[in-house]
This record gives structure tokens, C-alpha cells and sequence, in this order.
């Protein structure tokens, strides 16, 4: 910042109003560097300017700060909602942003719904439900829905499927391992069944004591209206739940509900944990991670709470809040949590006792989340570097797209695009294309059209580091041929399975075990070996691997919603008049498609290449949809 802009910037900050409210830091472009709230605006930007603000990362926010916005509020605590707005809408590099819960899993159930459930989702939304969660791990999500489903036996199919066995009038296995209460077919009634939803939301929410109490008041009026097999099935489940909860870590005598916070740091890198105490139990923890942090400890911390418990409801916030570093605003955020939940919130910093014991593990684990982290990170760039330097690219390819083209027979033409940044896939920017002007059993015809339609958006997609293609030489020359047409430059390679050319086709070769990959790169005639342990290498074949897969579903997705008369229309030759043909020789669809080849060669207009196509084309299909029932029947085989 030259003399004549912090004059200027010293000439506004004077005339800021002595009021509560936010302030917005500015680059010269007008982007919002870093977002803050003050009980008076004028003495607190005035601190940045003189320098009295102490933290590390202030000149680096000051150098860059060209201007300075600010929005007064009528009290401190609207300047904390405020921020937090704020920080969500401009992402500020000088702030900590809480990622979104839609990455992280959560189980939802509706109390409202006829029959409620409990289903997986990964967005909590205003709907009146009840969420639970995020749960960071799937691993720890399966786990608890299969201890709720021994506990509090709730239906879990969909409405489809529950209307389904309502009219055929006899329940699903479910029911017989006493997994579901049976309620489509009237097995249970709406009381027996509401009760159970009490009982799974008051064990979600660790309210043990309360649930246990229910249970047992149920159990005694079975017994007292004579009920007695009623009340040896909610004995049993008492039985379970008090099984379950003494199988958790009990970590306070004085039952306590709490939240502890714990930070590990490494530069810029930082990992929150949040171990959930409920009744003096462990109930589970959840790990944030944040990268190119600018600001210090204590400031990460009060964003993060705020942040973290304004998503909050009311009732799945514990009486304590314990932190492993202190920090500014602790009696503002105390305040603002109890207005918010109706009751008095402690939130203080653990120095001692129990609350520092806890906030040392979350602390601890925090550090090894962060620590696995970076290695992953350290892997990754390694295979960054070795794809660098074995195709010799102009820089490192931290962004990498991927295009793969799938037909079936000469049909349903379709590609994928995969985008990969650092090693993770970057899922907001795959996309799927539907061919719509080249023959769609020309691959290279296929690729040519999905990139002249991808490289018209460079305005709008900036291209990657690396732009890959499945495929080999052919492949690889389509998309320099459109980089050139376009005129376009980035580095370009493609990806192919070794195959046996002496054979009478072409088959994977195999080694080890691993299928062999060639890389192909402009200019370059022989093809790159990489080995099959390389990290560069299986860095790729995932990338490949995904494209394929979303290139794949798309494709199945298609034919699920498509007639066999709009397949038909898409196989190449068969054009109206051979499909009234083959329609009016042979009756039906279904006998068009259980035909041999010799009769329909027999239809009038129909050549026998046609015919051959038509019936390599049903081969396909029904080997295809073979395959995926196989792998259903797989997942869903009893164990």
C-alpha cells in the first residue's frame, strides 16, 4: 500500500461511525479480503492501520487492503450473524469457512410422515424433520443405522417399495428378522410405531436417561394390562440399549452434555475436532479441515463456533462448550448461544480437569486427522511431479480433465467429462454428453464433436493443467486437432491398456496381475511406460477409471428410460421404413427382440449386415443388463 492509498484509507477510517457492526477488507479489484465485527468500527479498523493489532497475518491483510466497507448493525450480536452471512456469500481468504453439510452424511426422519423412516441425506434443509449428524465417516453411519434397526425396528424402504408389499398383503423379510414392526401390512399399529420414532430421536440425541425412563413406564403398562408378550419384547429392548450405552465411553461421572473442541495446526493448515459428550458418554466426534489459513488460533476458533453451532438447532446444543484455545469474543458467542437456544450456554476456554483432559484428545486427534491429511497430500503431489516429469509437461498438472466416449453396438452414443484438482474429484464440474451430430459408432467422430463443445466455454471453464483423453494415438491426435482448430494450447495425453496385436483381437495384456497402460504424448512416437506401482501412473488410471464409470452410468441411464422402439431409431441404418418392417413381419417388439439373425434377415428391406447389427445390438443388451443384475444380486446376497 503506497503513501497517497493509506492516506486515503486513514482519511475514511476516521470519519467510520463509533457503532457495532462489520467491516469488509478490499483488494483493488473490489474482491473482499477478510470480514470482521466490531462493538465500535471506527477504534477497531482504526487498530489495523496503526498497527496495534498484533497477529501475524495483519500486514499481509493490510498490504493488500485497498479500501474498506463497513455495515453498521444495532448491536454486536447482529454483527456476529452478519459475518457469518458474509463470510459464506464472499469465501474471504483471510477467514475460515465452515464447509458445507452436504459433503459430510446425516440420517433425517420426519415424525410428520404416516410411517416415518430413518434415511441417509446429505443436506440438512428447513423441512420440519429432524437431522442428525453430519457423520464424517460412511463406515460410522452404517454402524449406528444398523444398531437403530436392532433397537427401534422402523421400516427402511422407500414409499415405492411400502405401497408395493401393502397390496401384496405380506411384509418383506425384514419383518421376519424382526428388523421392521410391519406396517404396510397392518402389523403394527400407529401408537406401537410412533413410540419407536420417540425412542430412535431420543437416542440420536443422546438423551439416554429420558429414553430409558419412557421405555420402562411403556414395559410396566403392558405388564399392568396383561400384555406379557408386549412386555418381554420392550424388556429385551431395554436390555439393548442399556447394553449398548454401557459399551460407550463413559468420560464424567455428572452425566453432562458438552462439546469439546480441539485445534492442531501445521502452518496454514489447520484441523478442528468436535468430540460430542452426551449424559457424561461419548457419543462421536467430527473433523473440519481447513486450508491457506491466514489468521491466527484464537481467531479461527471464534469463527468456527460461530459458524459451526449458527446451523445448529437449539436442542443439539449441550449446556458446555469447552475450547483448547482461548480467543476473542467468548462472552459475545456465550451470549449469542444462549439467547439462540433459550437456556445458559458455558463456553470457556478448558484449562484444567476433566474438560482439559478431553480438549487434549480432541486436540490430539485433531492432529493426527491433520497429519494423514498432509500425507495424502505429500502422495499426491509426488504423482504430480512424476506425471510432470515422465511426459515432460509444461508445469504441474494439478487440474486434469478426462473425456471418455461409450456406445452400445453403434448406439446411444454418449461421453463424460471428469475433472480432477490435487488428486480430488472435483464433482461440480463433471459433465455428460449426449452425441448429437457424429455417428455414433465413430469413436474419434464422437470425441471431435464433445471437444469443439467443451473448448466453446473456455470463456466460461477455464481450461485445466491437463487436458487426457481415453484412448491412444488416434484419440490423442482428435484432441490436438481441436486444440489446434480452436486455437488452443495446453498439454494433452492419452491413455490406453496395452494390447496383444498378435492375437486374433486385440486382448488386454495383463502382468502381475495389473493391466498394462501406455501414455501417449504429442509429438512423441513411442509410447511413456510408467510402472505399475508408479503413484503418477495410478493417478491416471483413476482418473480414466472414473471417466469411464460416469460415461457408463450415463449410458445405462439412457436405456433405462428409453422404449425399445426409441432404441430401434438409434442403431445406424434402421431407419423408418425397416422398423415398420421388422414391426409388421414379426408382430412385436418382443419378437424383434428375441429374433435370430437368420429371420431377421428374412424381413423385406432388411439386408443381412442389418440384420447382423439388430442382433449383435440385443446380444449387448441383455448381456449387459445380465451383468448388472449379477452385481445386485451380489450386493443384496445374505451374508
Amino acid at each position: 500500500m503506497d503513501s497517497a492509498e493509506t492516506t486515503d484509507l486513514e482519511e475514511k477510517v476516521a470519519g467510520l461511525p463509533a457503532d457495532p457492526g462489520v467491516y469488509l477488507f478490499k483488494n483493488g479489484r473490489g474482491a473482499v479480503l477478510y470480514v470482521g465485527k466490531a462493538q465500535n468500527l471506527r477504534s477497531r479498523v482504526r487498530q489495523y492501520l496503526s498497527g496495534q493489532d498484533g497477529r501475524v497475518q495483519i500486514p499481509a491483510l493490510m498490504t493488500r487492503t485497498k479500501d474498506v466497507e463497513i455495515l453498521v448493525t444495532s448491536n454486536v450480536k447482529e454483527a456476529l450473524l452478519l459475518e457469518n452471512e458474509l463470510i459464506k456469500r464472499h469465501k474471504p481468504v483471510f477467514n475460515v469457512k465452515l464447509r458445507d453439510d452436504k459433503q459430510y452424511l446425516a440420517l433425517r426422519i420426519d415424525p410428520k410422515d404416516t410411517w416415518p423412516r430413518l434415511q441417509t441425506v446429505r443436506r440438512f434443509r428447513k423441512d420440519g424433520a429432524e437431522y442428525f449428524g453430519p457423520y464424517t465417516s460412511s463406515v460410522a453411519l452404517k454402524e449406528s443405522l444398523s444398531n437403530l434397526r436392532r433397537l427401534f425396528p422402523l421400516r427402511s424402504c422407500r414409499d415405492g417399495t411400502f405401497r408395493d408389499y401393502a397390496r401384496r398383503g405380506r411384509p418383506c423379510i425384514e419383518y421376519e428378522m424382526k428388523r421392521c414392526m410391519g406396517p404396510c401390512c397392518g402389523l403394527a399399529s400407529a401408537e406401537a410405531y410412533a413410540a419407536q420414532v420417540q425412542g430412535t430421536v431420543l437416542f440420536l440425541r443422546g438423551r439416554s436417561k429420558e429414553l430409558m425412563n419412557r421405555l420402562v413406564a411403556e414395559m410396566e403398562k403392558a405388564a399392568s394390562e396383561e400384555r406379557f408378550e408386549d412386555a418381554a419384547r420392550v424388556r429385551n429392548r431395554i436390555d439393548s440399549v442399556r447394553q449398548t450405552l454401557e459399551e460407550q465411553q463413559i468420560v464424567d461421572d455428572r452425566k453432562v452434555d458438552r462439546d469439546v473442541l480441539g485445534l492442531a495446526r501445521q502452518g496454514g493448515e489447520v484441523e478442528i475436532q468436535v468430540l460430542h459428550v452426551r449424559e457424561g458418554r461419548v457419543m462421536g466426534a467430527e473433523d473440519y479441515p481447513f486450508s491457506q489459513v491466514q489468521i491466527d488460533d484464537g481467531a479461527v476458533m471464534s469463527s468456527f463456533l460461530a459458524q459451526y453451532y449458527g446451523k445448529k438447532a437449539a436442542e443439539d446444543t449441550p449446556r458446555e462448550v469447552f475450547c483448547s484455545v482461548a480467543f476473542e469474543d467468548q462472552s459475545l458467542l456465550a451470549g449469542w448461544l444462549s439467547e439462540k437456544t433459550g437456556r445458559r450456554v458455558e463456553l470457556r476456554h478448558a484449562q484444567r480437569g476433566a474438560g482439559r483432559k478431553l480438549a487434549d484428545i480432541a486436540s490430539r486427534n485433531a492432529g493426527l486427522g491433520l497429519g494423514q491429511r498432509l500425507a495424502a497430500r505429500d502422495s499426491v503431489e509426488a504423482a504430480l511431479e512424476e506425471i510432470q516429469e515422465a511426459c515432460q509437461l509444461s508445469e504441474r498438472p494439478r487440474k486434469i480433465e478426462c473425456y471418455d466416449v461409450s456406445n452400445l453396438q453403434g448406439s446411444l452414443a454418449v461421453a463424460s467429462r471428469v475433472v480432477f484438482e490435487s488428486g480430488v474429484p472435483l464433482k461440480k464440474e463433471y459433465r455428460r454428453y449426449r452425441i448429437k451430430e457424429a455417428r455414433a459408432g465413430d469413436d474419434y467422430d464422437c470425441l471431435r464433436e464433445v471437444l469443439r463443445r467443451r473448448l466453446a466455454k473456455v470463456d466460461t471453464e477455464p481450461l485445466p493443467d491437463l487436458m487426457m483423453v481415453d484412448g491412444g494415438r488416434g484419440q490423442l491426435g482428435v484432441l490436438e486437432a481441436a486444440l489446434l482448430d480452436a486455437d488452443l494450447a495446453v498439454d494433452a495425453v492419452g491413455i490406453s491398456k496395452e494390447r496383444d496385436m498378435g492375437a486374433r483381437s486385440p486382448r488386454v495384456k495383463r502382468s502381475g496381475g495389473l493391466k498394462a497402460e501406455r501414455l501417449y504424448r504429442p509429438g512423441r512416437s513411442n509410447p511413456i511406460l510408467l510402472p505399475s506401482s508408479s503413484r503418477g501412473l495410478l493417478l491416471l488410471q483413476r482418473i480414466r477409471d472414473e471417466s469411464h464409470r460416469f460415461a457408463i452410468e450415463f449410458q445405462r441411464d439412457l436405456r433405462s428410460r428409453s422404449s425399445l422402439t426409441s432404441i430401434l431409431e438409434e442403431l445406424p441404418g434402421i431407419g423408418p421404413q425397416k422398423r415398420r418392417a421388422l414391426l409388421k413381419t414379426m408382430g412385436s417388439l418382443r419378437a424383434v427382440r428375441a429374433a435370430t439373425e437368420e429371420e431377421l434377415g428374412q424381413v423385406p428391406g432388411v439386408s443381412r449386415g442389418d440384420a447382423a447389427t439388430i442382433r449383435r445390438f440385443f446380444l449387448a443388451l441383455a448381456g449387459d443388463r445380465g451383468a448388472d443384475r449379477g452385481k445386485e444380486a451380489e450386493v443384496e446376497k445374505p451374508t
